[in-house]
């Protein structure tokens, strides 16, 4: 038998062989990032875009991060952590989804990466060494251009930590106002802040997590101060430059006046297949947005409201009103603006008579007060009447909805005695643009009284020509497409065809065997059917018919 000292001395020695095995530098492990299951049931700790923390699915605990990349954001979250040069660290966490990337990088330290390419939970992780010069590492999750929401959970990065710093002051301060009584801020903030502070005419406002504020409850024709700065558990980092913004006078302009040239795209507030995207995520290649669609109030004739859908919020991973009610805003400072749209394929809204018209206008009105909208646009696929419309949409362009568009089908414009012809002549002063739907139609009579059949230039071009004919101003007149093969049952064409019709337009180039005998320079441009079925193809359409647009004469 072996005595009790002869084994203790044999463990010691055991011990003392482990460690001279252990390379120089080797981390112990202990994981040191914050917030790693994200169980705060926020993003703290984290610098996200695209991203929010939702209680299902989870990989463990009780929370987890969700995910959306939209538009040119892949829905990204990183987090600065200090730790310690020339020592090995490993990082993992569990993603749920396709194409979800895991990776660090840092002074001293290449980028690593790593992803996982099918759905379910797996844990991916990878290893990496610091250098000399690695102070701190940046660790980010993210999706992919065109992918479903991700999810992530148990985030480790397990090793020494570092001694943390005082982050340096935010870069990129931008400010402008969104109304005459509010103020948009946006700055880039240094990953290890944890918050930021606001200040006004050098007093603190607000302590946001996010790097972008809306100050309200202003005064209009009145100018402010801003300055921002960045803090986390070590201190707060020096104020940045001051910013001036000065608020308009009341009964503006949101989004400024509106190009020669637009394109015009639906935002659908409703999920089925199309990538759901907030309002905020369409590209500005879209100078109106239109928002679809209204609901019908039963028993109110001619009454409507508007809902966020809920379908679409949960494939959001949670999209609030409110958020909703800001991104209208945001997009609006980028020059952008957002009109309300009644009808679409299954819209039951009837306007007859002065009731009704009535009703029509007064909620429209309200949801432009509510919302900010900057005006309507009427896509009514079950019949018309002119008279009371026109009443309707006369007293809401008094009322401040600026903007009146209209997407009539190919057959409400074939001649002028059609009830949306003679709507879109009986307001022609006020009249922003007709997008009549090119789609969905077969073959119709052009104004060379040729049959055309849809899908081709001369489709776009002949029947474009009977509202030129006819009464409407060329920049009263656009071309309505789908923007891809799934956003409409017949009529797709390529986006270069759209072009193509439009050079026909404007310049007599590029037409097919139909020439107008005339040219229209200021043909207004174009829609499509929708911004979320552009973003599922990769906005073509957008990426394609936009800058052409800029070329028009």
């Amino acid at each position: 038998m072996v005595s009790k000292t002869r084994r203790l001395f044999a463990a010691a020695v055991t011990a003392i062989a482990a460690l001279a095995l252990m390379p120089a530098g080797q981390a112990v492990a202990a994981n040191i990032v914050s917030n790693p299951g994200f169980e705060t049931g926020s993003t703290s700790g984290w610098n996200c875009t695209g991203a929010t923390v939702v209680s299902s699915p989870v990989r463990s605990g009780t929370r987890a991060l969700a995910g959306t990349p939209a538009g040119q954001d892949f829905a990204q979250c990183t987090q600065q952590i200090a730790v310690q040069p020339n020592t090995a660290y490993r990082l993992t966490a569990w993603v749920n989804g396709s194409y979800v990337y895991l990776g660090a990088s840092g002074p001293g330290l290449p980028d690593r990466n790593t992803w996982s390419p099918s759905t379910g939970w797996n844990q991916l992780g990878l290893d990496f060494t610091t250098a000399a010069s690695t102070t701190s590492v940046t660790i980010y999750i993210h999706g992919w251009y065109g992918q479903p929401t991700y999810y992530a959970d148990d985030v480790s990065l397990d090793g020494p930590g570092g001694t943390p710093t005082i982050p340096a002051a935010p870069t990129g301060l931008n400010g402008s106002a969104a109304s005459p009584t509010s103020i948009n801020l946006s700055w880039n903030g240094p990953s290890n802040a944890t918050s930021f502070r606001v200040y006004r005419n050098n007093t603190l406002i607000a302590s946001p997590t996010a790097s972008s504020y809306s100050d309200t409850g202003l005064t209009a024709q009145t100018t402010y101060s801003y300055q921002v700065s960045a803090v986390n558990s070590v201190g707060e980092s020096p104020r940045t430059t001051a910013v001036s913004v000065t608020t308009p006078p009341t009964g503006g302009n949101p989004g400024g006046p509106l190009p020669k040239h637009v394109l015009t795209g639906y935002w659908q507030n409703f999920y089925n297949g199309a990538r759901a995207l907030r309002l905020a995520d369409v590209p500005t290649t879209y100078d109106i947005i239109a928002v679809s669609f209204v609901d019908a109030v039963a028993g109110r004739p001619g009454g409507v409201s508007f809902t966020l859908d809920s379908g679409l919020s949960a494939q959001l991973g949670g999209y609030t009103d409110a958020q909703f009610r800001q991104d209208i805003k945001t997009v609006q400072t980028r020059g952008q603006k957002v009109i309300i749209s009644v009808g679409g394929q299954n819209g039951t809204v009837t306007v007859n008579d002065s009731t009704s018209a009535n009703n029509f206008a007064n909620d429209i009105k309200g949801l432009i007060n509510t919302y900010g909208f900057n005006g309507v646009d009427i896509d009514l696929e079950n019949g018309i009447n002119a008279g009371p419309m026109a009443t309707a949409l006369r007293s809401i362009h008094a009322g401040g909805g600026t903007i009146i568009t209209m997407a009539p089908q190919t057959i409400d414009m074939q001649n002028t005695g059609a009830g949306y012809f003679q709507l879109a002549l009986n307001i022609k002063d006020i009249l922003t643009i007709v997008n009549m739907q090119y789609y969905n139609s077969g073959t119709m009579l052009g104004c060379d009284q040729g049959v055309h059949g849809q899908g081709t230039v001369n489709f776009l071009t002949a029947l474009a020509c009977i509202q030129l004919q006819n009464g409407l101003r060329p920049d009263q007149v656009g071309l309505g497409l789908p923007a891809s093969p799934s956003g409409a049952g017949g009529g797709y064409q390529s986006p270069g065809n759209v072009n193509n019709a439009l050079n026909c337009l404007a310049r007599g180039t590029n037409c097919g065997s139909f020439k107008p005998a005339t040219t229209w320079p200021g043909i207004r441009g174009a829609m499509t059917w929708s911004i979320n079925w552009d973003a599922a193809n990769g906005y073509q359409f957008a990426n394609t018919v936009a800058p052409h647009l800029d070329t028009l004469p």
